[in-house]
């Protein structure tokens, strides 16, 4: 009884994959423009020849910084679902929720004391 839905479920999944595949590797090729000239195939920076490398090195504090934003972004987003639900969950949420905070703030502070949020 429960094989015939697990068949039906993998033939729509093989075709959701296998579809889009072959009509990528059969008709793209056929279907797209192909004309390579020398302007098209040189770098484009807005408009311009470029000049010097383009590898360059970055301070790594701006991926840290980046990094930290983040991470405290989308631990600021569960608590969206806790004050939601805040009357239901009691002193219990509360607690939890107060744990969860505190570790949110330690973080920030270890973050604070190696320097990570300075901007030089």
């Amino acid at each position: 009884m429960y094989s015939n839905n697990f068949v039906f479920v993998l033939i729509f999944m093989a075709l959701g994959v296998l579809l889009p595949v072959g009509a990528l590797v059969v008709l793209g090729p056929l279907l797209r423009p192909n004309h390579p000239t020398r302007a098209k195939t040189t770098t484009y920076e807005s408009g311009l020849e470029p000049i010097g490398d383009a590898r360059i090195r970055f301070n790594v504090r701006y991926y840290l910084f980046a990094l930290l934003f983040v991470i405290f972004d989308v631990e600021i987003v569960f608590l969206y679902p806790w004050a939601v639900a805040y009357h239901a969950l009691g002193v219990f949420g509360f607690v939890e929720m107060v744990i969860f905070i505190a570790l949110l703030v330690i973080g920030l502070v270890y973050a604070w004391k190696k320097k990570v949020l300075e901007w030089k």
